[in-house]
Parts: structure tokens; sequence; C-alpha cells
């Protein structure tokens, strides 16, 4: 006696589909606005990421130039600067993700312990402020506070008696000067996200342990921290996907050629193969290099994250 499937036939599956998407229209006209903004701009353009395999000449177009396969990677690897690009690249990544990452955690935890509501209030205004600053603005206020010759804080450290260390043109300080300008910047920012956490404790919580003789610190250490755990790891698991993306604007208005020995990063070096050298293929190598990279970190770190807890993206 023959047995019957128990999937059921495809024309059932389509029919059920169709029902649920006629009963709920309203729901996909809403999102239907942001399906075609990512599929015309976000997934429609990557047909120009072949040119990375092919040598893309212009009058020929992208389908029209012929096939290279993997020289430019090749070309990419085998360059007396691609350690160095990669060494800047991830140390710069490394160094932010270490100071930064931490502090908004820091700070979120400080503000909330605060009574005060207009001092809590002020504080929270004053961090997050330089957030709305844009990046030609920021990177204009680091030159001229660090200007060697009108710098306010040449002039402060020189007026305490030390030798000024050139900021904008020793390559030994463009790590320390970007990172800690970007902190600065994106600290505050990064403090409301963790508040928001921190809004959904249980009051209770601090109550019975109040009673049971919990101290301050302890409560912070056993309610507090524990709560922030899960954004915490999305967070980390989404900083550790943008590695190699270290973000060119501003370190292409700090950089010149004197701290260029630690201030070219792989997306500065692709600015300028292609659209300063005119190296469209080879400059679109090295991007779907980075992008790779990027989300392999990304799988990988999320996958372990998955595998040690339950608080992973995916």
């Amino acid at each position: 006696m023959a047995t019957r499937s128990l999937l059921p036939e495809p024309d059932t599956v389509k029919s059920k589909l169709w029902r649920r998407v006629i009963r709920n229209w309203e729901l996909y006209l809403f999102i239907a606005p942001a399906f075609f903004y990512f599929l015309i701009f976000s997934y429609g353009p990557m047909y120009g990421i072949q040119i990375a395999f092919k040598n893309f000449i212009a009058t020929k177009g992208i389908f029209g130039s012929p096939w290279v396969g993997f020289d430019h990677f090749t070309r990419f690897f085998n360059s007396y600067y691609f350690w160095d690009l990669l060494w800047n690249t991830l140390s710069i990544s490394l160094y932010e993700l270490a100071i930064g990452f931490p502090i908004p955690i820091i700070l979120a935890l400080a503000f909330n312990e605060l009574r005060s509501g207009f001092f809590k209030k002020m504080a929270q205004t004053v961090t997050y402020a330089p957030h709305f600053i844009s990046v030609v603005v920021m990177a204009g206020m680091i030159i001229t506070f660090l200007s060697p010759s009108t710098g306010m804080v040449t002039h402060l450290i020189e007026w305490l008696g030390f030798e000024s260390p050139d900021f904008l043109t020793d390559p030994a300080w463009f790590k320390t000067m970007y990172v800690f300008s970007g902190v600065w910047q994106s600290a505050g920012w990064g403090t409301i996200i963790y508040l928001a956490a921190l809004s959904g404790v249980d009051p209770g919580l601090h109550e019975a342990a109040i009673i049971d003789g919990a101290s301050r610190f302890q409560r912070v250490r056993h309610i507090n921290i524990p709560t922030l755990v899960p954004t915490m790891t999305i967070l980390l698991i989404l900083n550790m996907g943008s590695l190699l993306g270290v973000g060119f604007e501003k370190i292409l208005l700090l950089q010149n050629s004197l701290n260029m020995e630690s201030s070219d990063v792989i997306s500065t070096f692709v600015y300028r193969s292609g659209l300063v050298d005119a190296q469209y293929s080879f400059s679109t190598a090295i991007g779907l290099f980075n992008s790779v990279i990027n989300a392999f970190v990304l799988i990988v770190v999320n996958q372990i994250v998955r595998r040690t807890n339950e608080n992973s993206l995916w």
C-alpha cells in the first residue's frame, strides 16, 4: 500500500501564502517602501561588483570589459603596502573598540545612579551633544585645537611646562587622536542605548537587594550589569562586523603626507585608487575583499556568541 506524502502540495502552499498576503495587504503596503529602497539602492547596484574580476574599460561598459579573474586581488595581496594597510586598519579598529566600547557602559551605569534630575539631564545633554557635530566640523575642530601654532591644547600643554607633541603630523599620535576624538563624539549617544536597557530593570529587585543589605556597588554589579549583557553582546557583534570598516571621511580629513605612515587605511586607499587614480576594477576588488572579511568576522563572532549564550543576532 502506497504511503501518502505528509508534505503539503506546492499549490496549497502558494494559495495559503497569497491568501495571507491579501488578508494582510496593509502591512505589506507599509513595508513596500523599505523593501524597494533596499532592493533598488542596496541590492541593485551589486551587479557592478563583477568589475572586480574584470579589466573595466569605460567605453566598453561593465558587460563588455574583459575578464581577468583574481588578478586584481593577487596584485593587492602581493603589493608592498598590503600589510601596512591591513595593520593600520586593524589597529585603529581594535584600539577604538577597546576604548570606545566600555565607556558608554560606564557612563550609562554612572548616569543611572544619579539622583538629581536636573544634573542628570544636563550631564546626558553635554555628553551626547557632540554626536550631532558633522565629521567635517569635527575634523576642523581637531585641527584648530591641536594646531602647533594656534592650538588651544598645544598652548595649554606648553603653559603647564611640557613639550607639546605634533599631534597632527606625528604618526605615533594619529591613532590616539583619531580614537579619543571619536570616543568623545560618540560615547554619549551610545550611552542612550544602555540607559534604555537599564530603564527595564524591575525596581523591586533593587528594593529587595537593599533590604538584604546590598551596597550600591553590589546592586550595580549583580542587577544592572547582567541587564546590560544582552545589549552589550549585540553591539559587540555589530562592532566586530565592521572591524575593517574604519570610516574614511574623518581619516581623510585628518590625513597628510607626514602622518600617512599610520593614517593610511584600506578605505582611504580605495578612495585614492578608485576616484583619484581611476583604477576602478582594482579599487572594487579591494573594497570587495574588505566587505567579505567584515561579513566573515560578523558570522564567526555571531556563531561563537550563539554557542555560548542566546544573545546572538540570528
